[in-house]
């Protein structure tokens, strides 16, 4: 084993802090001590290892991956873009994953408090492995914004989770993407937690009007960078990737 360590240190100046009080869920499990740097051992490295005869043909296709009696309701759109390392160089094979709310705001999940109305043909999630260029591609509605426990009026802006695997599942790294000029991503407190206006507009997704399937679905291009100064913020690994 080198001595060396396994990811690139954060840079705190980038990164928003581990303790943001004004996100009230970071005020009790920030860490109290310094953090550790532990080595990553071989079997973390080299598996488990995901089969890519596991995804399935709607799998990057959250308008119809779910149906029971018709497509998902809402706007529909599609993301697209690239993963790169931190010299702009691409990452085949990666496993994307991908998760979000409905077009009313609403999580398919048991402990969902939101009272707006669920979709039966919309299940919030799907996956898809980057090509040899680093690309990634699926279809999904534009979520809607949805309030949440933080404050007595605190309301997350419309948004997709990413969770990004390498070649083994302990190689984790998990984001969001937000939308283009959508105001709400300026009021929100974990969003105001990172310092930097730069690294939240690196979150947010360019509306590309290039691509637009024409009366079918916008697009949106969303690029994700792995490591080095400006690399995408993650919600994980806070000692560095």
């Amino acid at each position: 084993m080198s001595d060396q360590p396994t990811f690139t240190p954060r840079d705190r100046s980038w990164h928003p802090p581990a303790l943001t009080p004004q996100y009230k869920s970071s005020v009790l499990r920030s860490p109290n001590q310094r953090l550790l740097s532990l080595d990553t051992t071989l079997s973390e490295m080299t598996g488990p290892r995901f089969g890519h005869d596991l995804i399935g043909p709607l799998d990057n296709d959250l308008i119809r991956n779910y149906a029971q009696t018709g497509d998902a309701i809402g706007q529909r759109i599609i993301v697209y873009g690239r993963v790169l390392d931190e010299d702009a160089r691409p990452v085949p094979n990666v496993l994307l994953e991908f998760w979000q709310a409905n077009a009313g705001g609403r999580y398919r999940h048991r402990n969902e408090g939101y009272v707006a109305a669920l979709d039966p043909n919309f299940g919030g999630c799907g996956r898809t492995v980057t090509g040899a260029d680093g690309g990634y591609r699926f279809r999904t509605i534009k979520p809607g914004a949805y309030p949440w426990p933080n404050g007595p009026n605190d309301w997350r802006p419309a948004h997709i989770h990413f969770s990004v695997f390498g070649y083994a599942f302990a190689q984790r790294l998990v984001t969001q993407m937000y939308f283009e000029g959508d105001p709400m991503i300026w009021q929100c407190p974990i969003v105001s937690a990172i310092p930097d206006r730069a690294a939240i507009e690196q979150l947010v997704a360019a509306l590309d009007r290039d691509n637009t399937l024409p009366m079918d679905a916008l697009a949106y291009r969303f690029d994700i960078v792995l490591r080095g100064r400006h690399s995408t913020l993650f919600e994980n690994r806070l000692e560095g990737n």
